[in-house]
């Protein structure tokens, strides 16, 4: 004898409810939080990443300035603001262009600053030898 019909349509929705509900579940338990994600990754990106932080929350700054701006205006959103197409190569500088010229003179900037620390230290380490050595010679003294 068959069922009726409200009954079959219950036990689509009990099952499909029993399938969305245990993928929400899985997704909630098993997805790791960003501070989670931050602290799995190797020492080498996690330097990287907070490096790179500063020049992420500024152009964050700088996209909500655009959109502020685009907002205000009463043209259409391809005619406002300073995103240009990455079709139209006017000789403007697209924002991705931009944008990896200052990640590139941030990273510069910081590998000059690591290498004249590096070398201030050699400095001290040398000076310290060459003192070291000086005052265990006692040979110099007769001549």
């Amino acid at each position: 004898m068959d069922k009726p019909l409200w009954y079959r349509w219950l036990k689509v929705y009990v099952m499909g409810g029993a399938v969305i509900g245990t993928g929400v579940l899985l997704f909630k338990y098993t997805t790791p939080t960003d501070e989670e994600l931050i602290k799995s990754l190797s020492p080498e990106l996690r330097l990287q990443y907070e490096r790179e932080r500063k020049l992420r929350q500024a152009e964050q700054q700088e996209l909500m300035k655009i959109v502020q701006q685009t907002a205000k205006s009463d043209d259409p959103i391809w005619k406002t603001g300073s995103i240009q197409s990455p079709w139209d190569r006017s000789g403007a500088e697209t924002s991705k262009e931009q944008f990896q010229r200052v990640k590139a003179d941030q990273i510069q900037k910081e590998e000059l600053q690591r290498i004249r620390e590096e070398l201030q230290q050699i400095r001290e380490n040398s000076a310290s030898k060459t003192k070291e050595v000086m005052e265990n010679r006692k040979w110099w003294k007769f001549w």
